[in-house]
């Protein structure tokens, strides 16, 4: 079946990561996503491996299946009047390129909604459309170390850690793809398109909004608490006699039911841990009385205690547990590439019940120039 939006062209002029998650998002729920690249090497994430598979990243493979590939080179204003072509078909533009190339080489928001009025022109930035940092490049580290989150995470003794994922990229990509849907709609009721601007520090900024936010009450520099919450107690990874374990009693109600199944009711009369906020100021307290307990057992016995009693709890899980674990199987997220034959993630969406499949496998470079341009009315 046809993904729900069928019938939505969509020109990708990225690389790297943001802006080709953002388009391979469009692309799983049905638009007809073009990647333009530049004729000499393509998108740079094409050899941001190892792994590698035929040539190319498996990262790239992942974030460019199900698109169409063209070359053009924006230097070159025969070109440039080629993508303009294109344009002039298009319903949505995606463009993270670095800030200011645009509209050096005049396919900027302006000159090409000028061309298409109703085009959706999407730009990812890495600072943002205003402000002094706004023609700065950057990549996701940089962006985890402004925005702070690396001050946030590990340890109190440890020094800045980044959080593995890219999770500015990829955020800035669902926020690029959210601004393109609503954009739609309100050209349904307008019939005009409009500019959709997001970048990394935004989203960095979104991470951090609860820190952010009551440092603007308390004006105080928030402090890491390595795996454990800032504000709830107990909600944290413990050890148990084996395996590492997560236990979340976010509520009066929930640490009830964690003392009792962990045969400690004498817990609830404690004035320390009486509730939420007494718990969160004596985190160690809780931690304490809690440990020993949970080292008398393995995960597997308290993941069916806890658990049973009704309590948030989950294993600490490698990377290879995850991938083996049931709950991955049952929900059917990974994705076999036609061609390649890759096993990737699929999409984090599924429409009545059924994630989308993956149709065609991320393009050689200039695979489809001749069916992409060969189908541009002659000039």
């Amino acid at each position: 079946m046809p993904g729900p939006l069928a019938g939505i062209k969509v020109i990708e002029v990225g690389q790297a990561l943001a802006g080709p998650y953002a388009g391979v998002v469009l692309a799983d729920m049905g638009a007809d996503v073009i990647k333009v690249e530049k004729p000499d090497g393509g998108d740079d994430a094409r050899l941001w491996g190892p792994p590698f598979h035929e040539g190319d990243a498996v990262g790239f493979h992942a974030n460019n299946r199900n698109k169409r590939s063209v070359t053009l080179d924006i230097k070159n204003p025969a070109d440039v009047a080629k993508l303009k072509a294109l344009v002039a078909t298009a319903d949505v533009l995606i463009q993270n390129l670095r800030p200011g190339i645009v509209d050096q080489f005049g396919i900027g928001p302006d000159a090409l909604r000028a061309v298409n009025p109703r085009l959706i022109y999407c730009s990812i930035w890495a600072f943002g459309h205003s402000g002094p940092l706004k023609m700065a490049p950057g990549f996701d580290p940089l962006l985890q170390c402004y925005g702070a989150v690396v001050t946030l995470t590990g340890r109190p003794e440890d020094p800045p850690t980044f959080c593995a994922p890219a999770i500015n990229d990829y955020a800035t990509g669902m926020w690029c793809v959210i601004g393109a849907l609503a954009a739609l709609q309100q050209r349904e009721r307008t019939g005009q398109g409009c500019v959709v601007d997001t970048s990394l520090f935004e989203s960095a900024v979104g991470w951090v909004q609860t820190h952010l936010n009551a440092y603007h009450v308390t004006k105080t520099v928030p402090e890491r608490h390595g795996a454990a919450s800032a504000t709830l107690a107990p909600y944290q990874i413990f050890e148990t006699a084996d395996r590492p374990l997560c236990i979340a009693a976010g509520n009066d109600r929930l640490f009830v039911k964690l003392a009792r199944a962990m045969g400690h009711p004498e817990w609830l009369d404690n004035p320390r841990m009486a509730d939420g906020r007494k718990r969160a100021a004596n985190r160690q307290v809780v931690v304490d009385a809690m440990q020993p307990v949970l080292r008398t057992r393995t995960r597997q016995d308290w993941l069916g205690i806890i658990g049973e009693a009704g309590v948030p709890c989950a294993p600490v899980n490698d990377i290879a547990e995850l991938a083996a674990s049931e709950q991955m199987a049952a929900m059917d997220v990974m994705r076999t590439l036609p061609g390649s034959g890759l096993t990737i993630v699929g999409l984090p969406i599924s429409f009545d019940r059924e994630r989308p499949h993956p149709v065609t496998d991320s393009p050689k470079l200039g695979q489809h120039n001749a069916e992409v341009f060969g189908s541009l009315p002659a000039e």
